[in-house]
């Protein structure tokens, strides 16, 4: 079979036709629950990195459209059809109860399952890594967010104020409410919480896919120091704001630097991953190159 234009215009009618019926299905689905996710998550500052999860996850999946586009045709309906079916009865059941935990999710298994009954799984494999990525724009169960966000904030508020009083200032703790000098901060949900380290680990992977490392052993290794190293930036975060503080007073803590303290949050993490990955590289034997 041989490739098509990159124009989709350009496609015989035959070919334009199925994935036009598909696209204008999928937006008939997406578009009500991405405004909802507009009007009740991404408002909130703990979820509002998820425009931005959405944006690379469709960066992700068009880059790899062509190779999707031209696979041949082997239409996989026995898979293909029952995932089809599961995801729309879990977004009928998300979208009339309100859940919008399982409306989100619904729409990963209705994607994966078009590209099956129109390509077949090889057009999968491309796809995979973009639609691995779309999960991170589910909103976590409120149950899981409230039991874990609680002992990850006392772990980086008790690993904060151990750095600055090892710095010579003068801070305690109580729970997560952090004293320095005459100033008391309280370590939110948005500074420590899990939304956040939910966040970092979504960036970690993006890194991990782009960079591509031929090692599996080092892959594998940075895969899992994404975990403490999204922490360690919350940790960051939570120092910088006490010193913001301390120094320049309440107003400057809880302005603009603020906000500028979640974008070195972000900014710290992908430094702290580099670092990770060229340690990696010293540390690990690299793979042997086959003979030319």
């Amino acid at each position: 079979m041989s490739a098509l234009p990159n124009d989709p215009r350009a496609w015989p009618v035959p070919e334009r036709g199925p994935w036009l019926i598909v696209a204008a299905g999928l937006a008939l689905l997406a578009g009500p629950t991405l405004l909802g996710l507009a009007q009740q998550v991404w408002g909130d500052e703990r979820q509002s990195h998820g425009p931005i999860v959405l944006a690379v996850a469709l960066w992700l999946l068009a880059r790899r459209w062509p190779q999707v586009r031209d696979m041949p045709a082997r239409p996989d309906a026995a898979l293909g059809v029952p995932l089809l079916a599961a995801g729309l009865l879990l977004y009928v059941l998300g979208r009339s109860q309100g859940i919008l935990v399982a409306e989100v999710g619904a729409l990963i298994p209705v994607l994966a399952a078009c590209v099956l009954l129109l390509r077949g799984r090889a057009a999968l494999r491309p796809w995979a890594f973009g639609l691995f990525f779309l999960c991170f724009l589910v909103p976590l169960p409120g149950l899981v967010v409230d039991t874990l966000t609680q002992p990850m904030k006392l772990a980086a508020s008790g690993l904060a104020e151990q750095l600055l009083y090892a710095a010579g200032y003068p801070i305690s703790r109580t729970g997560v409410v952090l004293q320095i000098g005459q100033y008391q901060l309280l370590v939110a949900d948005a500074c420590a919480g899990l939304h956040t380290l939910f966040a970092l680990e979504a960036m970690g992977l993006l890194y991990l896919n782009l960079v591509r490392h031929p090692s599996a052993a080092r892959n594998v290794a940075l895969a899992l120091l994404i975990v403490p190293i999204s922490f360690l930036a919350n940790v960051l975060r939570v120092v910088v704001l006490c010193l913001v503080t301390y120094h320049l007073g309440d107003a400057a803590g809880q302005g603009f630097l603020h906000g500028l303290a979640g974008l070195l949050l972000f900014l710290a993490a992908l430094l702290l991953t580099m670092a990770a990955d060229g340690l990696l590289r010293l540390v690990l034997p690299r793979p042997r190159e086959s003979a030319a």
